[in-house]
């Protein structure tokens, strides 16, 4: 599977981010649905009615994503982000971006250029609840993996 693949997801969750070994990066995601069951949320004062909870659709497989190397990771949280127009990047929830602030950071705070290590991407996914930002000389490997391995 490639990155493009997954172009058409949307609303996904982060389950896993660790390190198999140092500097190979392994990122587990779940698809969502949509609940068919309204309910009713409140928020201070105001009664939203016929609202729907996105949850992990349990019976399908999870997205395992590998980086072999990267330069830089970061995660956030979702609440605390805002939309930016400086940014450029192809893609909906899985993003590669052209222009960046992530980029910006990675090109003052390291060394790495496309000389040394070689030409990179900054890949971006949106998840709900987090927003992950990778800068890799290589690309994800991508597998679909039954529930429960990790």
């Amino acid at each position: 599977m490639k990155y493009s693949d997954l172009s058409n997801l949307k609303d996904i969750y982060l389950d896993q981010i660790f390190e198999t070994r140092d500097n190979h990066l392994r990122l587990l995601f779940s698809r969502s649905k949509t609940n068919r069951v309204a309910e009713t949320m409140t928020i201070g004062n105001i009664e939203i009615n016929e609202s729907y909870s996105i949850d992990i659709d349990v019976t399908l497989p999870q997205i395992q994503m590998d980086f072999e190397w990267y330069i830089g990771y970061s995660i956030r949280n979702e609440s605390y982000t805002v939309w930016d127009d400086y940014e450029q990047f192809d893609g909906k929830i899985f993003r590669i971006y052209s222009k960046s602030r992530y980029l910006d950071f990675i090109k003052t705070s390291t060394i790495a250029t496309g000389d040394y290590p070689g030409p990179y991407k900054h890949y971006g996914i949106s998840c709900l609840n987090h927003i992950i930002d990778i800068v890799s000389t290589s690309d994800p490997i991508i597998t679909e993996v039954a529930r429960g391995l990790f």
